[in-house]
């Protein structure tokens, strides 16, 4: 099994910045891609930033260039730090991590984009 603790989120107002982390825990070796999702109620959770393959990395359009995705690989942890935050970045986050036997997902962490 992998645990995945995630911190960071919560309120921010447009054009204001978050950090949200994510650290991986359990049976964690041979971790092939690790990220970011987000989803809204009602609609389908989407990709937000991951790695994948080694040092691969692919971001959704929405958010490139105001996010950056990096990670600590001795803590097995991944990072998202988001600036230039708009309403519609407003979702619950998830952080995803793929293992050659399996995929995991955290519980999620609320960021509201509002003034």
């Amino acid at each position: 099994q992998v645990q995945l603790m995630e911190t960071g989120g919560g309120l921010a107002q447009p054009g204001g910045s978050l950090r949200l982390n994510c650290a991986a825990s359990g049976r964690v070796a041979g971790i092939t891609a690790m990220g970011w999702y987000r989803q809204v109620p009602g609609t389908e959770r989407e990709l937000v930033a991951a790695f994948s393959g080694g040092n691969t990395i692919k971001y959704s359009d929405s958010v490139k260039d105001r996010f950056t995705i990096s990670r600590n690989r001795a803590r097995d942890t991944v990072y998202l730090q988001m600036d230039g935050l708009k309403p519609e970045d407003t979702a619950v986050y998830y952080c995803h991590v793929r293992v050659p036997w399996g995929a995991y997902w955290g519980q999620g962490t609320q960021v509201t984009v509002s003034s």
